[in-house]
This record gives C-alpha cells, structure tokens and sequence, in this order.
C-alpha cells in the first residue's frame, strides 16, 4: 500500500473517559504487538524487502507465530510484565515488590524498577552499553545467591548475554544468570535481582544467580497464590492473580490482537484461542481495520489510546517508550541465492 493511501491509525475517540481497563487493555495490547515486533528476524525483512519501519499489520500477520502461540505468548507475558512495572500497574509492582524484598530485604523501600535483557538481544550495537548505563553504570551492582559480595553488574552481564556458553566464564554464585528475564531493582537503588518471567508454572527454572520468578496463578500444586518460595527452584516467586487480576487482563489483550492477526494473515485460530471481553473485541476489530497500516504506528495508537492524563484515575498501566534496541533491526542485505537444482533419484 503506498504511503499516499495509506489508513490514519486512530483507535477509539473518547468524549469521555475511558476506563481504566479498557486503558489497560490497549496498554497489554501495546505490550504484545512489541513482543511481536521484537520476534522479527533480519531474515524476515529480507523476506519481506522492507525496512522495519515500514512493515505492516499485515506483514507481520502473515508470519505470526499463531500456531506456536505458546512461544508468542510467553514473549507477550514479559513485555507485559516488564511494562507493568515501568508503568506503576499496583496488580503486578506489589507481588513483584514483596517477592523481591523476601530475597534481598535491604533492597530500598521505593517503587519497583525493570531491565529487559535476553541473549538474542545483547547482539544489537548499544544494547548491552544502554542497559548497563540505566542500571546505574559502573556503581550498578548484582546480588547473587548464597551469602556475599555482590558482583559489578558492568564485569559480567556483558558475558552473560553469551548464553549458555557462559557459563565457564562466571563465578558459581551468578552461574545461571544468563537465563535472566528482567533485572529488577528499586528507584535510586544501584542493586538488581535477577529474574526469570515465565507465562507456564511448569516451565520455572531456577539456577545459581536468579533470585525471582514471576509466573501466572495456575492450578499447579506447587503453584501457591501470592508470593512464596519455591523449595524445587530455589527462587521467589511472585504468582499473578488469574482471573481476577493482571492475568484475566493479560489474557484478554493477548487473544484479542492474536485473533486479529488470525483475520488478517488468514491463519485458522487455535481451537484452544478463548473469546476475549466484549471490550477486547472492540480492540480486537479496530486492529483487523488497520491490516494496511505499519506496525509502528500501531503501536504508537495503542499507546495513545493507552494515554494517562485523564481526570479520576487512580491506577493504570502508563505509556511506555519502547527501547532503542526495538528499532535497531534493518533490512537485512540481499541475499543471492543459488539455483536451486535436486539430484536425481534412483
């Protein structure tokens, strides 16, 4: 579609306040389409022979990981969480809270604070840099497990975005610490906990450097509500209301934009997919009207619509920048393929 026809992104126009969970759930909307953006692949704009700022609803609709939805969802679940804790949502910085003063109570008595990290990540220019400098730069500091000195969060998470295979070349106490999701910490506090964020109980794994789990309330046994520490991994854990909490609000957000890229990639929908809200169907068909529209200016609707500067609200989930590193990817240079030729079958 040429930039001349393009459709203007404007999600609903309110005369009057919204909500505050319909705010949310543009917000968690927000959340998963970055998830989704952040999945794109150099090999996918080359596909594509498009620049990711121009790619559309429609592109990314067309590659979605539907049928992987599993995958996606965990990816969404982490954008989610670490947004909610930038965003000062109270459902998720309380428990997050709790969870983090059990392990490490001399942690400040401030606001919660989020660092996303993840190897497939530490690969883009600036990345690893940026998240040592908003962790606090040369004073940041990494509380192991065990008792002890703390590590200088700059002298190993540059290794330990290197995966597994950086494990030979980190202390035993932060061994596992390259499975980190977020590094969580509070407002003017140099001190970060690694956690892992998991949208499936029976997927948690701990390890020698991971301090906190961030996981769904579920029917598991040994899945408790609230926050509590877990004896198999070591870790604790701070287990999200579902349904009446953030989770019921995930949950909807995420099977509203996945049923929509359903519609518009023409992807049959998992017979497991639940029918969102009536006010997640609204989202929901706003996206399938914007198929033509780019991805980016999506998500800067979402996050307008997501805006916080309404009189009489007391909670909600913020605007939330997204991060340089989100945009870094380009389009991948032309590739020149051989012929493709099969030898003969006897």
């Amino acid at each position: 579609m040429s930039r001349t026809t393009k459709p203007t992104v404007t999600f609903i126009q309110q005369k009057g306040p919204v909500d505050e969970y319909g705010r949310a759930l543009y917000a968690i909307s927000r959340s998963v389409l970055r998830a989704l953006i952040d999945s794109l692949s150099n090999e996918d704009l080359t596909d594509f022979n498009t620049p990711i700022e121009d790619v559309t609803l429609r592109q990314l609709a067309k590659i979605a990981r539907v049928d992987l939805d599993k995958g996606m969802r965990g990816d969404g679940f982490e954008w989610a969480v670490h947004e909610a804790l930038l965003g000062s949502e109270p459902t998720v910085c309380e428990m997050v809270y709790r969870a983090m003063k059990r392990a490490a109570p001399k942690l400040r008595d401030e606001a919660p604070t989020s660092l996303m990290f993840g190897q497939e990540r530490a690969k883009y220019l600036g990345f690893m840099d940026a998240t040592i400098d908003q962790a606090g730069g040369d004073e940041a500091l990494l509380l192991p497990t065990g008792s002890g000195r703390p590590f200088r969060f700059a002298n190993y998470i540059p290794t330990a975005a290197q995966g597994f295979r950086a494990e030979d070349h980190l202390p035993d106490r932060i061994k596992k610490v390259w499975k980190t999701d977020l590094f969580l910490s509070t407002e003017d506090d140099s001190r970060h906990l690694a956690a892992t964020v998991k949208s499936n109980f029976g997927l948690l794994e701990g390890g020698n450097g991971l301090r906190v789990a961030i996981v769904p309330e579920s029917t598991h046994p040994s899945n408790q509500s609230g926050v509590y520490f877990d004896q198999k991994s070591k870790l604790w854990v701070a287990s999200l209301a579902d349904p009446n909490g953030f989770m019921g609000l995930f949950n909807d957000g995420y099977h509203a934009v996945m049923r929509a890229l359903c519609s518009i990639g023409k992807q049959p929908k998992p017979p497991y997919f639940v029918k969102p809200s009536a006010k997640a169907q609204k989202v929901q068909d706003q996206l399938e009207k914007f198929a033509g529209a780019e991805v980016l200016e999506v998500e800067a609707a979402l996050d307008e619509a997501a805006q916080q500067n309404l009189v009489g609200v007391e909670k909600a989930l913020v605007g939330v920048n997204a991060p340089n590193w989100l945009r870094m990817k380009t389009l991948a240079p032309k590739i020149i393929s051989p012929k493709p030729s099969f030898v003969r079958l006897d």
